[in-house]
């Protein structure tokens, strides 16, 4: 029997879903690979966004409490702040059974979306926000492209999306069988979305797939831009003339540091402007603990508020989110104590940047627009032409080779602005 397996294996290539088998790699993938097939003691790792791997020491409040929530024998120990002990205890009243250990709704725990809704009320200036419209997952991105997705070849579903956008999303795309539409961040205005630009991309979109839903990443994931209110009017305006659903990421909203830009949330913009867009224009924004301020990643817990969906369409949001992207239950409970940290007066409160910017300006073949937030930078290589002809040689893109041996010579990990399947004479980090 032994034999007979070896020779041939119970599963081969051929029985791989193609969908899957058609997943495009990011250049992540590959460079992150390639560090560790090398024989390096350390790679500094600048590509991933995850805050902790980078060396950010954890927030002491949130770990204490999700240590008590954990562990409840905490909760008599007085070496351990009151307030940490306190609201370990009221997290852990939400739970059944007064557990970590158990399940939890399909759309997350109750107290949490309650605050949840409570954060975004306070963040939008008495804009309300309900619970019934909060959904706590571990991927809401792939929530929405997976209830998004159908139709086969011109009638499949197309989503608008910026590039450069996040290094995983034309892969989630792919999985979901969603054709990516591309739109052109204009990098000579610091990235900003461009209305010319989005009507080219369903314009020229019709008649190879069905544009359904335009993506936003606000502030920018990578670019650091943070959009002004009259830009996310406008966006409002073209996603209610062509019908499309609004999904915007909004996880760095707490990173803004352009001097002249402020963060406004896309649900405030669109209550302002009246019943003709509040009413109409569907809108799903999300924001998770991959933050600056926290950034527990690994916590694997987000939020999306859905706005202005058919209650038939929710049902199956709630429906995918008792399958398999459903948020840890310590996840649910970090998103809490993110959004409703310690106050003035509580035990923990008193234990509660352009400078890389100027940095990247200064190294020759390199320049970077000025960034308004999030974490990352986008800059821009200018790579000499024999080195871009070395790349063609290797049939590379060439800000993949300069990564490439960015990572063999200097143990730097930083990822290529190129995307799978895309080409083009601009080359970036990110």
């Amino acid at each position: 029997t032994q034999s007979v397996l070896t020779k041939k294996t119970m599963t081969s290539l051929q029985h791989v879903n193609p969908r899957v088998r058609g997943i495009r790699v990011s250049p992540q993938s590959v460079l992150q690979s390639l560090g560790v097939q090398k024989p390096f003691q350390e790679v500094i790792d600048l590509s991933s966004g995850d805050p902790h791997r980078a060396g950010m020491k954890p927030v002491s409040f949130i770990r204490q409490v999700l240590a008590a929530c954990l562990y409840p024998e905490l909760l008599e120990d007085e070496s351990v702040p009151l307030d940490v002990r306190l609201r370990a205890q009221r997290l852990l009243e939400d739970c059944a059974g007064g557990s970590v250990g158990s399940y939890t709704p399909s759309s997350g725990l109750l107290h949490v979306r309650q605050s949840i809704a409570e954060f975004i009320t306070r963040r939008d200036f008495g804009v309300p926000s309900y619970t019934k419209n909060i959904y706590i997952s571990s991927g809401s991105h792939r929530v929405i492209v997976k209830l998004l997705a159908s139709g086969e070849e011109e009638a499949r579903t197309g989503v608008l999306t910026p590039m450069p956008c996040p290094h995983t999303l034309p892969t989630l795309l792919d999985e979901a069988g969603v054709t990516l539409v591309p739109y052109r961040l204009i990098e000579e205005r610091g990235w900003a979305v461009d209305l010319e630009e989005l009507h080219r991309a369903v314009t020229t979109a019709r008649g190879r797939c069905q544009p359904r839903a335009i993506y936003i990443s606000n502030p920018g994931n990578p670019t650091g831009h943070v959009q002004t209110r009259e830009s996310i009017e406008e966006v409002i305006r073209f996603a209610a003339a062509e019908r499309l659903l609004l999904f915007v990421d909004e996880v760095y909203q707490d990173s803004v540091i352009g001097l002249d830009r402020e963060f406004i949330s896309y649900k405030r913009v669109l209550f302002e402007m009246g019943k003709e867009y509040a009413d109409t224009v569907e809108l799903v924004s999300s924001h998770s603990l991959s933050c600056t301020c926290i950034g527990e990643c690994g916590q694997m817990a987000g939020y999306m508020e859905i706005i202005n969906m058919d209650p038939e369409v929710t049902h199956f949001v709630d429906t995918m989110l008792c399958t398999d992207i459903s948020a840890p239950v310590t996840g649910q409970l970090a998103l809490d104590l993110m959004l409703k940290p310690p106050k003035p007066g509580d035990t923990s409160y008193d234990t509660y940047t352009q400078r890389a910017l100027e940095l990247l300006n200064d190294l020759p073949g390199m320049s970077c627009q000025p960034v308004m937030g999030g974490i990352y930078v986008y800059p821009h290589l200018y790579l000499p032409s024999e080195f871009r002809e070395e790349a063609k040689t290797l049939e590379v893109e060439a800000d993949v080779l300069y990564c490439q041996k960015l990572l063999k010579e200097e143990r730097v990990l930083v990822g290529a602005g190129h995307h799978g399947g895309a080409t083009s004479s601009h080359h970036h980090l990110r």
